[in-house]
């Protein structure tokens, strides 16, 4: 790491940057996933039946309003706290 240049080194973190919005995106999708499963989904078949479209949609859109919010909210708590120091 000693031997990168600091471009070299920029890129480097860019990558990892990216890498960890990945991990992070496809976690949240199956966490989202399992969670409106169980929820909406009481006996699997070959389809869903229109409530259990309907739980499914309002259950993702919740999911992601709540994600968003602590998102939100923790990007905030660390600028305070970058402040402060």
């Amino acid at each position: 790491m000693s031997s990168l240049t600091s471009s070299q080194k920029g890129e480097l973190m860019d990558q990892v940057k990216q890498q960890i919005a990945v991990a992070n995106a496809q976690e949240l999708l199956t966490k989202m996933t399992e969670k409106c499963f169980k929820k909406c989904v009481g006996k699997p078949g070959t389809v869903l039946d229109s409530s259990e479209q309907k739980c499914i949609a309002m259950c993702m859109d919740r999911f992601m309003d709540s994600w968003n919010l602590v998102s939100r909210t923790y990007g905030q708590r660390l600028q305070r706290e970058r402040s402060n120091m």
